[in-house]
This record gives C-alpha cells, structure tokens and sequence, in this order.
C-alpha cells in the first residue's frame, strides 16, 4: 500500500514537472514561430540559441511532429505549428499579461524603440513628438534602411518599424501608412540649361543627356522605378555623386549639381519657393506606399500601443 502511495505521489511529481516544462518549451515554440529565426526568438527571450534549438526538438519529441522546416535563413512552420500556434496564442499572451513586468505590474512602462528611414522620422514623427512625452512616453529612435531594420526588428531590436515596402510572409503584421509621390527636379539653371518641362515633355529622358545624376544610393533604386514607370524604359546611366541622406542629395541638387528623384514631400517647400523646379508633372506620377510593421509578440508595453495609434491617426490627418 505504502509502495502504491509512494509510487502515485512521483506520478503526480514527474506530471507537475512535465507540465511546468510543457508551458516554458510552448513560450519558445511561440517565439520561433513569431520571429521565425531560433536567433532572433533566443534574443526575445532571453535565451541562447542552443537552448531555444533544444527546447524545441524537445517539444518535437513529446509530440511525435516537425514544427519547422529549417531554411537557409530562419524557419517556416510546417502545417502542424499554424494550427498549435493558432490554439495556444491567447492562453499564453494573457499570461504575459499578468507576468512581472507585464502591463498590470504597475512597473513603469519601457522605452519604445521606433525606427525607420531618417526622411520619414525627420519630416513626420520629430514634430509631433510632444503629446507622447507629455504621457510619459519615453522613444529610442533608430534611422535606417528597411531591410536591415526588419531583421532588427525579429530579432526584438525594435518594437516599432517604418517600412518603405510590406513585408513578406506571415510572422510581421504590417498596416499602410502613408503614399508617398516621386517627382523629377533639378535646380532653376539646370531646367533652363535643358529647356525646361516642356522639354523633357517633348524629348523624354533624353533631353537630360549630359545633366549630372544624384541619387542616394548607388543602385538608384528611385531613379530606376520613376524611368520605368514614368518613361517606359530601363535607366543605362551611372550616377555622378550618390550620398546615402536623400536631404543632403537635395541640398546638392538645389545648389545647381545635376538632377535626381525625391518623394514629394520631402521638397515641396523647395518647389514652392523656386529652390527647385519640377520637371515633369506625368497624369500618373510613382507612388510608394510606406507600411507601420509591428514587432512579433504580445503587446506587453502599452506605450508600444499609443506610439502606434499616434503614427496612423497623424498619417491619416496629413
């Protein structure tokens, strides 16, 4: 009796444990499957890269199925992890709710850690910066090109991303935020040297021939869209002077270097005050769509939220 007793007690020990183990290797699970990087769920939790490989062969094992497919780069979750995912999601974000350090542990929020492309930060959050402060809001901003600040942010870098373009696959949630037009300038001697507008309207691309190019990239990612978009045709040229700072390639454009691509807003003072002349004005001018990418993950800092709704309400009141 004593024996069965005994053994019945260890049971229910060995049970216990298992279960405490169950719900740490299911937050790890979740990590991958948000981030889709063991790397990038190892650094949201806390944890080494080998302990989160571990953890999750570990929950393989307990129940007899793949969960990822590994990949040169990070994993995909295979059929069984979206419906896992898919069952746990909400048990587990409700009680990081309550966990220390969660929104209702009455400790003061985090930093938000917002970042994205230095035109977009200087021109549309900078300004409006004061009402988040004054709710004690506390920013970290980080300027940067987008696909380097995606990675960033799976691996937990950034809570917050502005992205020139939406993410692929199912691991970042992405909202529009803001179009933004691209436009044809140069500076007032430069449009004159060329015949103005009414030139490129008449010659095309070709009444450029022998005007230096700026860009901000060697690549010429902007240029290369408004050509094919605007003109129907491949850009063959090479810049002449490429800064990686759209404003400081505005600068030079403006003091009579050559002519480049911006978005709109970035120089329409310029255009307003004859610093800059447009030259052309195409029925159907490049739009880019700039996307507000959100962190994996449960929203533990509620300041995380307010930054969030603040960027989409001052996008839509633009």
């Amino acid at each position: 009796m004593r024996d069965r007793e005994t053994n019945g007690r260890e049971t229910r020990d060995r049970s216990a444990d298992a279960s405490a183990l169950d719900l740490n290797l299911l937050r790890t699970f979740l990590a991958v499957y948000r981030t889709g990087s063991f790397t990038a769920a190892a650094r949201m939790l806390g944890l080494s890269q080998p302990t989160v490989t571990t953890q999750v062969r570990a929950l393989e094992r307990q129940l007899d199925r793949e969960l990822f497919e590994r990949q040169a780069r990070g994993v995909s979750p295979a059929p069984y992890a979206d419906e896992l995912a898919s069952r746990i999601v909400q048990p587990l974000d409700a009680l990081a709710e309550v966990a220390p350090g969660g929104p209702g542990s009455g400790r003061p929020p985090e930093p938000v850690h917002l970042a994205g492309p230095h035109e977009f930060l200087t021109r549309s959050v900078l300004p409006g910066l004061a009402p988040l402060v004054e709710r004690g809001v506390r920013l970290r901003i980080t300027p940067g090109l987008t696909e380097p600040l995606l990675e960033e942010l799976r691996a937990g870098r950034h809570d917050l991303v502005i992205a020139t373009f939406r993410p692929r696959g199912r691991a970042l949630a992405s909202v529009p935020l803001e179009d933004e037009e691209f436009v044809l300038v140069t500076s007032p001697a430069w449009a004159e040297h060329i015949g103005g507008p009414a030139r490129i309207a008449d010659a095309g691309p070709a009444a450029l021939h022998g005007v230096p190019l700026l860009a901000y990239a060697e690549d010429l990612p902007i240029v290369r869209r408004y050509w094919r978009h605007v003109f129907g045709r491949r850009l063959v040229r090479q810049p002449a002077v490429t800064m990686p700072d759209l404003n400081a390639v505005k600068a030079a454009v403006a003091g009579g270097t050559g002519f480049t691509v911006l978005p709109r807003y970035l120089c329409a003072g310029e255009l307003a005050s004859g610093a800059l002349v447009l030259l052309h004005d195409p029925d159907d001018p490049p739009i880019n769509t700039a996307f507000l990418v959100q962190r994996p993950g449960a929203v533990t800092n509620p300041h995380v939220t307010l930054v969030r709704d603040h960027l989409l309400e001052t996008a839509r009141g633009a």
